[in-house]
């Protein structure tokens, strides 16, 4: 076995050291910096232009209802498509939603998806990243008010979209998939749909990011300004284990209520996004979502994908599901002069620098455990080469103490075992595999194995 022992805390400056771990891609780091807040702002006043995108709208209109706003996405993401030598294509994802609660009548819906088809055959990975592009006010099945949804959730759908014309000029080894998706505020329609496609037609979902009022950085309340902030939900316990009293005795026995592979994901968005983008400080928040609250993330969640929620540090329910008004002094209503413009341009280049980093990396080890046929202080761990996508050039064993939130420590392995003078019971551990390039995939967890 041949290792090189990588022993210092994974955030620093990037002049403190020159591993690996730290090294940022060009390429990738281009492809963040053409992120524009300008195309984010014309994105998001064109979604508010057509005055109401609520589920319920007119679909038959030129100019307002959800109907106008879902073909000129899909216009938009041709043209970006069209830069993409036929890597890119863009359909839409149409299903019929029975009445039920929020919904009177049933009702014809639209997602709409730009699939950038990886370019290696035997890569079958999947990416993706969401915004929901429907609205509402107060009253939740009132299609007919000004419904402009600046923020919940244009930004969303604006960081979708951005990300799309910027990546579809580049090909990746695996699939992204830019979604906009409908019927969120009405039950999280439009995204249920994507999930269970997904699981019926086997697609390998490796990750699923989930935008979700992404531009505000003030909260009236507490009148705090943060536009550096972003808050990444991730859920502990996984949601597809509910049920599985076997499973959920596993992790409970083993420790590993705090690594479920979305918790994973959340921990490599907050490495890599704040190795790329400056000025970025990412708040993991160890619930799957806000509290008693929901989004586009949880049915993947349900179909056993690893998926994660983006949302603004302090949101402002003056903004959120109002009728547009005055009152007292004080203005509601979710209009677009009260986003932030450059502030999504961060989240967005977050999100792209996770997305690129993972569809140019190997895929994850496999079959990856603790060996435990004997008593020992020791770790000794053992995984095997991924069977799809290239093949990794090495890997990083990864180590935390149990009470810390992030990884700490990396060992970098050129075989596919590792033997540490580290005990299990007072360490977590997970293996990822890295290229040439230093584009990690995520880690995963290990098992216990004879």
């Amino acid at each position: 076995m041949k290792y090189i022992k990588f022993i210092f805390p994974l955030f620093f400056s990037l002049s403190a050291i020159a591993q690996t771990t730290i090294r940022q891609d060009i390429a990738i780091k281009q492809m963040t910096d053409e992120v524009s807040s300008k195309n984010i702002e014309a994105v998001i006043r064109k979604l508010v232009s057509f005055k109401s995108r609520h589920t319920l709208s007119d679909t038959t209109s030129k100019t307002t209802g959800s109907g106008a706003a879902r073909n000129w996405i899909k216009s938009e993401m041709e043209k970006y498509a069209s830069e993409s030598h036929g890597r890119m294509t863009v359909q839409f994802d149409t299903f019929t939603q029975p009445k039920g609660e929020r919904i009177d009548k049933p009702v014809k819906l639209k997602n709409v998806l730009a699939i950038l088809k990886g370019t290696d055959p035997k890569d079958t990975r999947v990416y993706l990243v969401s915004g929901h592009y429907d609205s509402r006010i107060t009253d939740v099945i009132d299609p007919n008010g000004d419904e402009p949804g600046a923020n919940d959730d244009a930004s969303g759908t604006a960081v979708s979209m951005e990300l799309a014309r910027v990546m579809a000029k580049h090909s990746f080894p695996a699939t992204i998939i830019f979604m906009s998706v409908v019927g969120e505020e009405q039950g999280l329609y439009g995204s249920t749909h994507v999930a269970k496609r997904a699981k019926a037609e086997n697609w390998n979902v490796d990750a699923m990011l989930n935008n979700d009022i992404v531009g505000n950085t003030h909260g009236m309340e507490t009148d705090l300004k943060d536009n550096r902030s972003v808050r990444v939900f991730s859920e502990g316990l996984p949601t597809a284990a509910a049920g599985n009293e076997r499973q959920i005795a596993g992790l409970i026995s083993l420790g590993g209520e705090n690594d479920s592979p979305s918790r994973e994901l959340a921990r490599y968005i907050k490495e890599t996004a704040e190795r790329y983008v400056d000025q970025l400080d990412v708040k993991l928040i160890y619930r799957r979502d806000r509290y008693l609250r929901g989004g586009d993330h949880i049915p993947f969640l349900q179909h056993g994908f690893a998926a994660v929620r983006f949302t603004e540090m302090n949101e402002d329910f003056n903004r959120q599901h109002q009728n547009i008004r005055t009152e007292n002094g004080v203005d509601y209503g979710d209009l677009p002069d009260f986003v932030d413009f450059t502030y999504v341009q961060k989240v967005a280049r977050m999100n792209l620098s996770v997305l690129a980093n993972l569809a140019l990396a190997p895929a994850e080890p496999q079959n990856t455990g603790i060996i435990t046929s004997k008593l020992s202080n020791r770790t000794q761990l053992k995984w095997e080469v991924p069977k799809t996508s290239k093949k990794p050039t090495g890997y990083y064993v990864l180590m935390r103490e149990t009470t810390s939130p992030y990884w700490e420590k990396k060992f970098y392995v050129t075989d596919t075992q590792a033997d540490l003078d580290y005990s299990k019971d007072n360490y977590f551990f997970a293996v990822q595999s890295v290229d040439a390039e230093g584009h990690e995939s995520l880690p995963v967890y290990p098992k216990p194995v004879r």
